[in-house]
Formats: structure tokens, sequence, C-alpha cells
């Protein structure tokens, strides 16, 4: 029998776990049709130059640090919540590269986040049962029947809204924004009061005077690998939920084989969504983007080598990334054997550490949360269990924010369970705050440094 050929809408012959049901297909068609005829959010060429610097990643040349918001709102397109986005992820990068001596990919959970995995379909307060909110792109997070209805024309305003954001993101950039010879451009507006703390301040200027100093001098030597260090691009990633927005800006383009998906540069695929005869598995083994997977505690290194020949059939380096999630009780366990696993089988990937979602926690208030000490121990565990494995970890995977929110409890700030209720603000899962986000900025540069240190 033969295997039918793979389109950009191949998918919907297989099982979406997380399908959207929408009322009106005729709605639905016309959106995708508008989607397909506007202009790309990404182009070839920058997703093909994330793919080369995560293959140098995958050899421990690079670090990645990914890191946005849980789930986007369209209300949050704002000029002063993108720059704080951007200036925490400099930051928290910057103390990387001082500590760490190597270059850092900067890849932001932004510019397309908006569609977000649930666990059930339905949702019910007090008798009355509505669709679950999916993130902006799908429906809205207030509980009426009019905001939670699947509407077709959320994909086309995420779509405006993306593109908002990466104008604003590329006009910063080329203005001059992320120069790291001025780090001092990026302080938030909060970032000498006494919400950050006196030492949290002192060592990250510290850290910004010997880096520029150390970057004069290498400038007077006329050392070539200045320009390389102090490169700075943002890319964009987002979780390749939505398969109809997905597919719709799907593609070929002139001199170059394949397809990209070019609503982003390096799509994911979820913990819920990637099973191996699914829609999502299905539609990113097509596409020639650099793909993440999600590995819960639950993965095993059957299932890992799978989905890795599937979606990464020809081993090419820098084109999968295995995002571990295994929660800091579980990662010491776990993780072990899966590494161990994908290396003897030669496989080229990426080791990714997102620490935040397998420590999530209700408080007694109800309210989701995840403490600081867990996702730090969680890190560091990963680092260890790569060490005795002799591979890398090459990157890190965080829901932060530029805010100063109260949504993580513990690290240097202090937060207990009876503060969350002070600004919590994400409309799905807690992200670490601006303190929070720099303070373990500086616990993975020092775990880099010894690294480096070693290597010498």
């Amino acid at each position: 029998m033969t295997t039918p050929a793979w389109t950009p809408d191949s998918w919907k012959s297989k099982l979406d776990a997380q399908a959207i049901v929408y009322d009106d297909p005729a709605a639905l068609e016309e959106a995708c049709a508008r989607l397909r005829e506007l202009p790309p959010l990404v182009t070839s060429w920058e997703i093909e130059r994330l793919k080369s610097l995560l293959a140098e990643a995958q050899q421990g040349k690079r670090f990645m640090v990914q890191g946005g918001d849980c789930a986007e709102t369209l209300a949050d397109c704002r000029s002063s919540v993108i720059a704080n986005k951007l200036k925490i992820l400099l930051q928290m990068s910057l103390v990387m590269v001082h500590e760490g001596k190597r270059p850092v990919i900067r890849v932001g959970r932004f510019a397309g986040q908006y569609a977000k995995p649930r666990s059930k379909a339905l949702e019910s307060r007090e008798g009355v049962v509505r669709p679950s909110y999916f993130g902006d792109m799908v429906n809205r997070a207030d509980f009426t029947d009019s905001g939670r209805r699947p509407d077709p024309e959320n994909m086309i305003a995420a779509y405006s809204h993306a593109a908002m954001t990466l104008n604003f993101i590329r006009s910063l950039s080329a203005g001059g924004f992320a120069d790291v010879h001025h780090p001092e451009y990026w302080e938030l507006s909060f970032f000498r009061g006494a919400t950050v703390g006196d030492s949290l301040r002192e060592e990250y200027e510290r850290t910004t005077a010997q880096l520029a100093e150390a970057l004069r001098f290498m400038e007077a030597l006329g050392e070539i690998t200045i320009e390389e260090l102090t490169r700075v691009d943002f890319y964009t990633s987002h979780e390749g939920l939505n398969l109809h927005y997905e597919s719709a800006q799907t593609r070929q383009v002139p001199r170059r084989e394949g397809c990209y998906d070019l609503t982003t540069h390096f799509p994911w695929i979820g913990e819920r969504t990637r099973a191996l005869d699914g829609a999502h598995v299905e539609f990113f083994k097509g596409v020639s983007n650099p793909i993440g997977i999600k590995l819960g505690p639950t993965a095993t290194y059957d299932q890992a080598l799978e989905l890795i020949d599937v979606l990464n059939p020809k081993n090419e380096p820098g084109k999968l990334a295995l995002i571990t999630r295994m929660g800091a009780t579980k990662v010491g366990d776990v993780l072990p054997a899966l590494v161990d696993a994908i290396k003897r089988a030669g496989r080229l990937v990426l080791w990714v550490c997102d620490p935040m979602h397998g420590n999530t926690q209700a408080a007694p208030s109800g309210l989701k949360t995840r403490d600081f000490d867990d996702i730090v121990r969680e890190v560091e565990l990963t680092f260890d269990v790569h060490d005795a494995c002799g591979t890398f970890l090459g990157g890190v995977h965080f829901e932060m924010t530029g805010e100063d929110v109260t949504e993580c409890i513990g690290g240097a700030a202090g937060i207990t369970v009876d503060d969350l209720d002070k600004n919590y603000a994400s409309a799905c899962d807690p992200r670490l705050n601006y303190r929070q986000t720099l303070e373990m900025g500086f616990r993975i540069a020092k775990r880099l440094g010894a690294h480096a240190r070693a290597r010498k």
C-alpha cells in the first residue's frame, strides 16, 4: 500500500488531539484562504540561519535561551510590554555570554503564542458549560457565550498582532536597542526600585561593566570573534497548536526545496499533541523549520526515537530539539535513560530544559503557581544528567515576563502563596517575574561558566 504524499493539508486525515470545533465551516475556509494570501511573517533564510545556530548549540558551541509568555494576548500587543520582554531576554542572555564565554541564541515565545492546549475541551462554572479558553487565536478568556465561541476571524487578528509585534522587534534591533555595548538601554522602569533588590542589581551592574570593559579590550586588539560573540538576533517561537493557522502560512519559497511554516522560525509540538499517528506530527514532519518536541516524564526512549526518525529522517543537524519537562522530583529518574539511548542511537538533537511545566502546583487559593526552588532544581539536575552522559544541555525554555508580576513563589523576590493575588496577570500559567528571571539567568550562567573553565 502506497503512503499518501505529504501536503500542508494532509494532517486533516489524522486525529487532532486538540481540535477546535468551529461552527461555521465556510467562515473557517474563508479565513484560511485569506491567510494563504497574506505575506509571510518570517523568511526561509532566517529559518535556515537559526537552524545552523542550533546545530552549533548541539555541539556545545552556543546556548539557546527561549522565553516569553505562557499565552500572549492581543491586548498585550503594546510597545512597553514588547520592549520589556526583549529587555529581560537580553539581560538574561547577557550574563550567560559573560560567564559562559559562548554566543547565546535568543528565541522569544512571542509573535504567535496565541493558542494554548487544554486538558478539557469544555469548562463548567456554576452549572454553565462552555468551551475552554484556547488562547486569543481561538476564543476569549471571558466566560460568556460570545467570548468562548471559537471564531476563525481570531486567526486573522492573531496574524495581524504577530506582524505588528515582529515589526516593532525588528525596528528596535535595527535601531541599536540590542547593542551589547550599551546594556544600560535595557533597564526596565522598575530596575532601580526596591522590588529588584540591591544584591541582584549590583551583581548585574558589575557583570555589564566587566563585559563592556572586555569588549573594549577585544576590539582594541582587533579580535575578529567579537562580532560573532556580540551579534544579537531575535527569533520567534510558538507551539504549533492550531493547524489551520500553521498550514495556511506554509508554502514553498523560490530557490529552496521543501515547504516552510512561515508563521514562526521555531515551532514546537506539545506534550499533548506528540502522538506519532496524530495530526501535529503529520503536519510538522513535512516542514523545513527546526522543530521542538516537548517530552514529559511519561515519555519513553522508544517513543522519542520514533518521533526523531519521523520528524528528522535524514538526521539533519539543527533540525530537532527535545525539550524535556520532567519535574524536579522525576528528572533524575527518567532523563538519564532517555539521553543515553538517544546518544547511543547516534541521533543529532538539541537538548533543552523546560523546568516550568513539570513543576506546576495549586495554591490553597486555587491559583496555579510554581516554586522558584523547584525550577532551579530541575535545571541543575538536568545539567548533572548531561554531564554524566557526556552530552550537552544546549538550551533552556522558560515562561517569563518583563513585568513585576506575582505568579511564581520563592526566589530572592520572596513571593509567598499569600502574595499571588497582588499582581497575578497571566492568562493561563504562572510566569517568572523580572527579578526571578534575572536571578535564574545568574544561576544558569554560573553553571555555564564552570563548563567554560573545565573546557580550558
